[in-house]
């Protein structure tokens, strides 16, 4: 992450991974029948590292652009029909690339669509385009509070990573490694 270039201490990247595993099992029946989708080429490592882990296939999603800010095409890498597509991504805004993404995504057979987002932001239309979206559930993190949202969106659920953090910051406090955290998610 570019970020840690600002600091000249030790600085540690916390991951929402193995909470979006522990997500997915406990609250997905047929998660063994599901791919992992990325709605972008920048979040392939990111999905491949979670599609392994469940030991399932990926997929992502290539935009064709015919100038900035404008999406000509979205081109599925990967065979979803007949599969349960998760889409998984960092953060979302305005959310016109997971919708245009899991429209893509049933147009290719999947038979339900989840979105799975570190960081829900949901700025402008996004929770207009949630609601009238053909996702199953948008999962995001508490990283930025989502009461307001989930009022009004009922497809959105929030994972609290409050625990991590917490512990992170305990770890760090005694000296710990934070890197424990990174495959194991205190709840």
């Amino acid at each position: 992450m570019q970020i840690k270039g600002f600091f000249d201490i030790p600085v540690d990247n916390l991951y929402a991974e193995p909470a979006v595993l522990k997500w997915i099992k406990e609250n997905i029946p047929e998660w063994k029948n599901s791919i992992i989708v990325s709605p972008d080429a920048g979040g392939a490592k990111r999905v491949t590292s979670i599609a392994d882990r469940l030991n399932v296939e990926f997929a992502l999603i290539h935009k064709e652009r015919k100038k900035a800010n404008e999406v000509a095409s979205m081109v599925l890498v990967g065979d979803v029909k007949d599969k349960i597509a998760i889409l998984v991504d960092d953060m979302a805004d305005t959310c016109g690339t997971i919708v245009h993404a899991a429209d893509r995504l049933v147009e290719a057979g999947a038979t339900k669509v989840y979105a799975i987002l570190t960081h829900g932001i949901f700025s402008g239309p996004a929770i207009s385009r949630i609601n009238n979206a053909c996702f199953e559930a948008v999962v995001v993190t508490n990283t930025i509070p989502q009461d307001g949202h989930m009022r009004d969106c009922p497809k959105i659920q929030c994972i609290d990573v409050s625990m991590m953090f917490a512990e992170a910051v305990r770890r760090t406090h005694n000296g710990e490694s934070v890197s424990y955290l990174f495959s194991n998610v205190p709840y």
